[in-house]
């Protein structure tokens, strides 16, 4: 076959736009290095009659109709509303931080005091960013403010990212609320829902096109050669004309030329137990590691639309630095968000851009977070620009 667009990966970015292009009339080649389609997303039914999510849990909800509206091409969905608690002071509570976590740690009437003073002062049904709650002068209120972030965020954070909260970019920091809400769902989105027969047949229905090919088990960077002095990629040993979406590590795609881009990489320790092992899908033990060097435990069947009654499968969840060469912790999730690290990766941004047929696409492409519905949007919206 003569390939029109070639994409590396098989996940959300990889799949959307192949789809989108192949719709179009294009002959599209999908390399994917793992043995199966999905990305991160994959999941599969385990010995528990359990949907087990092989790369941790993927809840999708977005206020994105056009995302909802190009996935529903490809799955019937059930309802979905994902709740965490977290382990603060021997208790599990609701996270984000909210009004019943609140009565739930302090003493009845300064419990009543704290949530009048956040009503008034912010109003009900409001998210703060912990930032900001730090800001306020009103003792209690600070007090409160000090007590979430030491036993919610501080130790969590320091144990995902491996760095001191002083060391991460303000912008994660930014992203943890507080909720001055009874809402106890960890998202409020309008549309929070899960795929009727799971992620991978999604992935699997919106590839089956006769425009689509899919290898997979194949390394993209023995068979694609960038070359930005000359403005050009290769594909097999030729010039390739057409666009190429990248959805891997953009340091790899040029040898690592300007030195490694890090990454948090987890390790999943996957138990069976018997019946129900806790209350909500994830808990998170945001203690310091010495406590608990786990971040959070996952209990998947609490994320079906039946869950099995016999038995149940958890996920331990362990961050560890990412290392390419080592058999734990080889697979990146999560970019180091710091102004090195986004310098560095400006610089590869810039080898890229003199290619003008390459197109970096996804988390680690552009080397940021997405979620799964804004990777969908980011994707239609590149298919867009491309075309």
């Amino acid at each position: 076959m003569e390939y029109d667009v070639i994409i590396v990966g098989a996940g959300f970015a990889g799949a959307v736009t192949a789809r989108r292009f192949a719709e179009d009339g294009k002959k599209v080649l999908v390399l994917e290095k793992r043995r199966q389609i999905g990305g991160n997303a994959y999941d599969w039914l385990d010995e528990n009659k359990v949907m087990r999510h092989e790369y941790g849990p993927h809840i999708f909800h977005t206020n994105s109709a056009e995302a909802v509206s190009f996935l529903s091409r490809f799955t019937e969905w059930y309802t979905y509303e994902h709740r965490v608690l977290g382990y603060v002071k021997g208790k599990l509570v609701p996270i984000p931080f909210n009004l019943t976590s609140i009565e739930m740690i302090f003493p009845e009437d300064k419990a009543e005091r704290l949530k009048q003073k956040l009503v008034q002062a912010y109003g009900m049904e409001k998210k703060v960013p912990i930032l900001e709650l730090r800001k306020n002068t009103d003792p209690e209120i600070l007090e409160l403010a000090d007590f979430i972030f030491e036993n919610v965020f501080q130790y969590y954070t320091m144990k995902q990212w491996g760095l001191t909260v002083e060391e991460i970019d303000p912008a994660v920091t930014a992203r943890v609320p507080v909720l001055v809400s009874y809402d106890d769902r960890y998202f409020q989105n309008t549309f929070q829902k899960m795929p009727r027969e799971g992620y991978t047949a999604i992935f699997r229905k919106m590839l089956k096109h006769p425009n689509i090919e899919v290898r997979l088990s194949t390394d993209a960077l023995a068979l694609l050669k960038p070359d930005p002095a000359k403005g050009s990629i290769q594909f097999e040993g030729a010039d390739f004309q057409g666009p190429v979406i990248y959805t891997g590590l953009t340091d790899a795609l040029f040898g690592y030329s300007l030195g490694e881009l890090p990454y948090r990489s987890l390790n999943f320790d996957v138990q069976t137990k018997e019946g129900t092992f806790q209350k909500a899908t994830t808990v998170n033990y945001p203690t310091p590691e010495a406590e608990h060097a786990y971040t959070r435990i996952t209990e998947y069947k609490h994320m079906m639309q039946n869950e099995p009654a016999e038995k149940t499968t958890i996920a331990v969840e362990y961050p560890l630095p990412y290392d390419r060469r080592s058999t734990l912790g080889s697979i990146p999730y999560y970019p180091v968000f710091t102004a090195e690290n986004q310098k560095k990766y400006a610089a590869y941004k810039e080898l890229a851009a003199r290619i003008p047929n390459l197109h970096l696409l996804g988390r680690l492409a552009e080397y940021r977070y997405y979620d799964m519905d804004a990777i969908v949007a980011r994707a239609l919206e590149m298919y867009e620009t491309i075309k």
